[in-house]
């Protein structure tokens, strides 16, 4: 979907609506937005889809009786890793868009690729290789870009267009990250892509911020300046366009901030400071780090941060979430998360030097799989008692939740605070392990679109040049950590 939402001055919601691709564009036959090709790896969305979307919505609003001249600087969230081809020729048509007409009909012939990929693809294992070998390996491309090579990252996706389709590529006047494109739909010229955004490509360099020549050199020809020079994630792109002004009445003051990824997004959406920590406790797990002196490693990804250009952010995506808790509690507690909540109530914090590792299915971070269960004298054993057991995957979770911060560079310190989100969030002796594997504080937050929220505030920051902003509205859980054994 398509989302829009609207703060003021003093950060409150005033207004939101959405566009829900697959219901209200129903002729671009995608499911849940998206096209699975015959291969079921490579996945698609048409371009033209979220043009139509980005009218609908603006009509909807100014149906609702939206006051657009009020609006004094906006800014917008893309999903991460997807990318948009323009043609040549398509810059001059976005400096001269007529206002009397819809967008998705004045740009129906600006892209060379209908369908852009898009972060569920997973074809271009092979263009991964190759840019790993190219480089030096995983952990070299890892230190300049942050990341390993992974599928979805769009330089892998270039390379694998212009591999398959050159003529497609040479046509190609300017790529775009979805972020950036949104942006320029709303500037009427091409935007920069950002710099925390385009740290989710496999192609920038995260500490000197430029394109990380190697990269490119290893992804496709002439690449450099189809992509234009990276932009810090707070910099004002300048005044909406006109085509705005004229059809919904925007004021021709507007600002338009850049773009940024939807991950960088949440992590603005949530009003991340220094030291803080999100952990998200869903059917996987996510943790989002605000890091000052990052060290990148295969496990996880750095990116520059999108609201401190000195700082940078971090994502670890774990596989095996509340699947693998729900199975636990299944077998070791009836079903029944009272029960689960008594067992860890029973066991002392450290669980005697009991530990283990829960891998239901083939992990992220790191990529393994199985279950290892290690007792005090430091012996593989078979099995657990229940209480025990249930003991040894919570703690176990969150313990390789720190670990692989703080390989990563992150440091727990004064004023640290856990904001804790997700379906097991709401289990509070779960966040009381959380609390104590951390030694800080434990908060609930509501971050329903956290993401679209995250480029409101970022709107508001590019206008006064002021963060951190204060924190959400946070419900406290758990106050004391208890003293876990080291």
């Amino acid at each position: 979907q398509l989302k829009v939402v609207a703060i003021n001055e003093n950060l409150d919601l005033v207004h939101q609506n959405h566009v829900l691709f697959d219901s209200e564009l129903p002729e671009f036959r995608t499911q849940g937005g998206v096209h699975v090709q015959a291969d079921k790896l490579t996945v698609t969305s048409p371009v033209l889809m979220w043009v139509k979307a980005l009218d609908l919505i603006l009509d909807k609003m100014k149906d609702a009786g939206f006051d657009f001249s009020s609006v004094r600087a906006l800014s917008g969230s893309g999903q991460q890793h997807g990318s948009v081809y323009w043609k040549k020729g398509a810059g001059q048509v976005l400096k001269q868009l007529d206002p009397g007409r819809p967008l998705h009909k004045l740009l129906e012939d600006c892209f060379t690729l209908e369908d852009s990929p898009v972060w569920m693809d997973s074809s271009t294992s092979e263009q991964c290789s190759s840019l790993e070998s190219a480089v030096g390996g995983a952990q070299n491309l890892t230190n300049i870009t942050g990341s390993r090579a992974y599928e979805r990252f769009t330089g892998n996706q270039i390379a694998k267009i212009q591999q398959s389709n050159p003529e497609k590529y040479s046509e190609t006047e300017r790529i775009s990250l979805v972020s950036s494109f949104g942006a320029s739909l709303f500037r009427g010229d091409y935007a920069a892509v950002d710099y925390s955004d385009g740290s989710g490509m496999n192609l920038m360099d995260i500490f000197s911020k430029k394109w990380a020549q190697p990269c490119l050199e290893a992804t496709a020809p002439h690449l450099e300046a189809k992509l234009g020079a990276p932009l810090v994630s707070t910099a004002v792109l300048g005044e909406v366009s006109s085509y705005y002004v004229t059809r919904y009445g925007f004021s021709p003051d507007c600002k338009v901030v850049a773009f940024t990824g939807d991950n960088p997004g949440s992590l603005a959406g949530m009003r991340l400071r220094e030291g803080d920590i999100a952990v998200s406790l869903g059917t996987s797990d996510t943790v989002f780090l605000w890091i000052k002196e990052p060290r990148p490693t295969i496990e996880g990804h750095v990116f520059c941060n999108p609201v401190d250009s000195d700082s940078y952010m971090a994502l670890i995506c774990y596989k095996n979430g509340s699947f693998t808790r729900e199975r636990i509690r299944n077998e070791r507690a009836g079903g029944s998360w009272d029960t689960f909540s008594r067992a860890l109530n029973a066991t002392p914090v450290g669980n005697d030097g009991n530990l283990g590792i829960y891998f239901d299915t083939l992990e992220i971070t790191p990529s393994a799989v199985g279950v290892y269960r290690v007792n005090e004298q430091d012996q593989t054993v078979e099995g657990f008692p229940g209480e025990v057991e249930i003991r040894a995957l919570v703690e176990g979770q969150f313990l390789a939740k720190r670990v692989h911060a703080e390989k990563l560079g992150y440091k727990i310190m004064p004023g640290t605070q856990i904001l804790a989100t997700g379906g097991a969030s709401s289990n509070t002796d779960i966040l009381q392990v959380l609390s104590d594997v951390f030694n800080a504080p434990v908060y609930t937050i509501d971050v329903a679109n956290s993401a679209c929220l995250g480029c409101a505030y970022r709107a508001a920051h590019g206008k006064i040049s002021v963060w951190p902003m204060t924190h959400l509205p946070m419900n406290p859980q758990v106050h004391v950590p208890q003293s876990l054994a080291q």
